[in-house]
């Protein structure tokens, strides 16, 4: 055999194995279960997977090492739904009538008496003043784990007034499956909320698979004591300690994560400052927010709620490029089924 038809035959035998290759790795590909199947093919589910295979292609321009993948995550709003009211007060709202038997002066006290009397108007009435005396009265004075416990009590038997279902399960399926995939891909995933700190840790990991030490909010002060057994515990005070949201949210993260973080999700003003801080940061940088507006499936507001108002966060998402997650257009399911275990019903994630 001559030498060129030997070259010509090794051509095509490397040809051969390339197609081959190629064929297989294009069988793969379509074999990959998509990630994020409650999310439409769109540009926002496009930039999140673009945006976390670059991160963690080895060798890319934008590879970030596992120890600096950082993603945060506001919850209310964001990973659960908020609306009519954030969910902590209704557990406040609902503690006051079970600890009402305790304390029959409240009958006769406001903002107690208006809220035993549904009297709507006198509650309002009350403001913030009222609003600060409730959760004082059902936050504090107690332990730390009589606390967590009288939360878990709750959401094992509490239900949304419009869905009718427990408060834990009104989480959204595109954000626990987002949560499940970047931790897939070398991501820690901390929540950062407003909401309390220990109202939230009680129950997040069970939810989200975020565990108590990745989970930062608002919190009281608490001392610590020998109690009555002669046990050491930790008593709630009647006392903001720090105040976890706008901008406390990037102060929270320095604070206790201490890494600015590469990934970051919102929903809301109050998140604000924690994606400018994010997308602030050099390398690639991710910042998303979602966007109510299904009226049918779960609530539609922006800038002009008294929750979750959407409005400044809106306008600098357009000016910097960030990624707007419309839940009408971009979300094939709102909530996760619901599965039976036991006597309880929880989200299935």
């Amino acid at each position: 055999m001559s030498l060129l038809a030997r070259f010509a035959r090794l051509v095509a035998l490397v040809t051969l194995l390339a197609v081959g290759c190629g064929a297989i790795e294009y069988r793969e590909a379509l074999a990959q279960p998509d990630p994020l199947p409650s999310c439409n093919d769109g540009a926002a589910k496009q930039a999140i997977t673009a945006f976390v295979t670059r991160v963690t292609t080895q060798g890319g321009a934008d590879f970030v090492p596992a120890a600096g993948r950082i993603a945060t995550f506001d919850n209310d709003g964001t990973l659960w739904t908020e609306q009519p009211f954030y969910f902590q007060l209704a557990f406040a709202l609902d503690r006051v009538k079970a600890m009402a038997p305790q304390h029959p002066d409240w009958k006769a006290r406001q903002p107690f008496k208006a809220l035993l009397e549904k009297d709507t108007r006198a509650l309002a009435a009350s403001g913030e003043k009222g609003v600060a005396q409730i959760l004082t009265v059902t936050h504090a004075g107690m332990t730390t784990d009589a606390f967590a416990q009288s939360v878990r009590d709750w959401l094992a038997t509490a239900r949304h007034p419009r869905f009718n279902r427990p408060y834990d399960s009104l989480v959204y399926q595109p954000m626990l499956e987002l949560l499940a995939y970047l931790r897939a891909n070398g991501f820690k995933t901390f929540v950062v909320s407003g909401g309390g700190v220990e109202f939230m840790r009680p129950w997040m990991e069970r939810v989200y698979g975020n565990p108590p030490e990745q989970v930062v909010g608002s919190s009281g002060v608490v001392t610590f004591q020998i109690g009555a057994d002669g046990k050491p515990e930790l008593m709630k005070a009647a006392k903001v300690e720090f105040i976890d949201d706008g901008p406390g949210k990037p102060v929270g993260i320095n604070r206790f994560i201490g890494r600015r973080p590469i990934f970051a999700f919102g929903n809301s003003d109050g998140d604000l400052q924690m994606l400018q801080w994010t997308a602030a940061g050099e390398g690639a940088r991710f910042a998303g927010i979602v966007h109510h507006t299904d009226s049918a499936r779960e609530h539609a507001y922006d800038r002009q709620s008294k929750i979750g108002k959407l409005d400044k966060a809106l306008d600098a998402a357009a000016a910097g490029g960030w990624t707007v997650v419309d839940m009408k257009q971009d979300w094939q399911e709102i909530f996760p089924p619901l599965i039976t275990t036991g006597a309880a019903k929880e989200p299935k994630p």
